[in-house]
């Protein structure tokens, strides 16, 4: 069974740090595209990183480039997702999510699976 699990969420001061990391249970993990979403309360879903199967192609969200920076393992099955100058408006719950394609993906809906998320919080 598919399963990814996000880790390394929590409480920070702003413009503090944190390394997100995303665990998948996916045989053949180096052949997927994955990517780092987060929802707001009461808001939608937004993209924020994506990264293709070899981690040689990377996009970011506009309100993160230049901050985050995504990355990933393949020999550990692990995605990560590295948050620096953390923002009061990055809370969020963050998902990590995998395509088997080898190009980075930045829509959402062509994501097939999805993990259950972690929460960020930034605030003095």
């Amino acid at each position: 069974q598919v399963q990814l699990v996000e880790s390394g969420g929590g409480l920070v001061q702003p413009g503090g740090s944190l390394r997100l990391s995303c665990a998948a249970s996916i045989p053949m993990f180096s052949l997927y595209s994955t990517g780092w979403y987060r929802q707001a309360p009461g808001k939608e879903r937004d993209f924020v990183a994506a990264i293709d199967w070899s981690g040689g192609s990377t996009y970011y969200a506009d309100s993160v480039k230049g901050r985050f920076t995504i990355s990933r393992d393949n020999a550990k099955n692990t995605v990560f997702l590295q948050m620096n100058s953390l923002k009061p408006e990055d809370t969020a719950v963050y998902f990590c999510a995998a395509e088997p394609r080898s190009s980075a993906i930045v829509t959402m809906t062509d994501y097939m699976y999805w993990g259950q998320g972690t929460q960020v919080s930034v605030s003095s």
